[in-house]
């Protein structure tokens, strides 16, 4: 039975390998590395140092978990055949190192003694660096193991091993259920090597860094007592309990269709609260407003469709492919070529659809659908060339109305006022006013006029017959001048 020697290669180039760890693994007949791509492997070829490596091993498994315990378990056999082993790891044996947690459990089974030597981490090197003091508080955990537990935004927490862009944009998504996207973090790249680079950043542009590998790690600092993190949890977890058996039985009982004209209402009131100002209205209307998104996300999760995770992740991706000027190599002028190039995409995007007015949603509002419907035939030349003709048809439309009005066919009447109202919204176009908005804040302006009217008859001790048209009509001019 043989033995194993466990040592730890420092943090960065051969320099900071301990004398003690030097002068066994000098000796090791062969020396085992987990892995040749470390900094301090320079240092041991030049020494003419005879070793293996178990980087096959990354290639040959389909996860980390499964590559770990393969070379484990080669260690441990290796010293049951009678090798004195010496075993070789980044940084410290004992600082996040999942080889030497599986190696001790196996070799105790088979009573293989284990020497670990002490080795200098990297995190000496990042408390020097960012000058922080563990003392206070610190979190260290692999990226990998990221989101197996609730994460503590009180301590500052070392992210290791991000390896590659696509497991540091997994660790920015795991963070962002507990941060804000902009929250300030640090990347950390080949510590204690000539070319070390320490950045700051926002959270959400970690993995967009080209230079991520292997010696790259993140330090994401404790959030202030003041800064409050953003999560659904708490709206989720109601809407959830609502949809339960014991819950409330309207919310049981609503589906998607039933709950639409609420939606509709909610994004109206959202708008309503924009126009009036009103900060505090509109956080309260937007409220609402997600509380339907959520509530529609809660729906479809129950019957295995989607989650509010699949809704977050598949407009974040929609963003992100959708604004390649900002997260890709596309140079753009203005905020036309923006449009243009949003367009593109979206045709690019859509391509199962055969006409130029599909996408439009058949149950939105009569005129926004008809501008909608203008706004594409426009996008392909089928338009007027400026604003003098659309003038001119709306006469013609209003001339027609007025010839059908004269008759008796009622059919006709709504062809002709549906004519004449989508010749408005083409008017809307060229003008840059949205026809919906208008007409909504019209309507709004109505009501307020009206509300005083009601008020001064109200106020008289009348009632409406008690007074005329033109009476009527003094408090409305009044209402405009107020």
């Amino acid at each position: 039975m043989g033995s194993i020697n466990i040592i730890g290669l420092g943090p960065s180039d051969g320099g900071l390998i301990t004398k003690e760890a030097w002068n066994l693994l000098s000796s090791a007949k062969p020396l085992r590395l987990r892995t040749k791509y470390h900094p301090a492997v320079r240092a041991i070829e030049e020494a003419k140092i005879n070793f293996i490596s178990y980087d096959c091993m990354y290639e040959q498994q389909e996860s980390f978990d499964a590559v770990y315990a393969k070379i484990s378990e080669s260690v441990v056999n290796c010293a049951a055949a009678g090798e004195e082993v010496v075993y070789a790891v980044p940084g410290s044996p004992l600082v996040a190192e999942e080889t030497v947690t599986l190696i001790r459990t196996m070799a105790a089974k088979k009573n293989i003694n284990i020497k670990i030597y002490p080795g200098m981490s990297f995190l000496e090197l990042l408390y020097a660096r960012l000058e922080v003091d563990p003392i206070n508080g610190m979190l260290v955990t692999d990226a990998l193991a990221l989101g197996q537990q609730p994460f503590d935004t009180s301590v500052g927490t070392v992210v290791t091993q991000l390896y590659d862009a696509h497991t540091a944009s997994e660790v920015k998504l795991t963070l962002m259920d507990s941060l804000p996207d902009d929250y300030e973090v640090i990347l950390l790249h080949r510590l204690g090597l000539a070319d070390e680079k320490i950045e700051r950043m926002p959270l959400y542009e970690i993995d967009r860094h080209k230079e991520i590998d292997y010696l790259t790690s993140l330090y994401v600092p404790k959030q202030s007592t003041g800064q409050k993190s953003f999560t659904l949890t708490p709206l989720m977890d109601i809407i959830k309990r609502l949809r339960e058996p014991g819950g409330c039985p309207w919310d049981i009982v609503q589906t998607h269709k039933s709950l639409r004209r609420n939606l509709v209402e909610e994004v109206y009131e959202v708008i309503e609260a924009i126009d009036m100002n009103d900060p505090t209205l509109l956080c309260e209307e937007l409220g609402d407003l997600l509380m339907q998104v959520v509530f529609h996300a809660r729906m479809a999760e129950e019957t295995g469709l989607f989650s509010i995770q699949d809704v977050v992740d598949g407009v974040t991706a929609k963003l992100v492919r959708r604004h390649p000027h900002v997260f890709g190599d596309v140079t753009v002028k203005d905020a036309g070529e923006v449009l243009m190039n949003w367009e593109a995409i979206k045709r690019q995007e859509k391509q199962y659809r055969k006409s130029v007015l599909d996408g439009i949603p058949k149950d939105l509002p009569s005129l926004m659908s008809a501008y909608k419907l203008q706004n594409k035939a426009s996008k392909v030349g089928f338009d007027w060339p400026d604003i003098k003709p659309v003038w001119e048809k709306l006469a013609e439309e209003i001339k027609e109305l007025q010839q059908a009005a004269a008759g008796s066919d009622k059919s006709a009447v709504e062809e002709e006022l549906g004519d004449v109202l989508f010749t408005v919204v083409n008017l809307s176009r060229f003008l840059q006013v949205d026809a919906e908005m208008a007409l909504l804040t019209s309507s709004r302006k109505f009501r307020q006029r009206f509300s005083y009217v009601e008020k001064q008859v109200k106020k008289s001790g009348g009632d409406w017959k008690s007074f005329s048209l033109d009476q009527l009509d003094d408090f409305w001019n009044t209402a405009k001048k107020l």
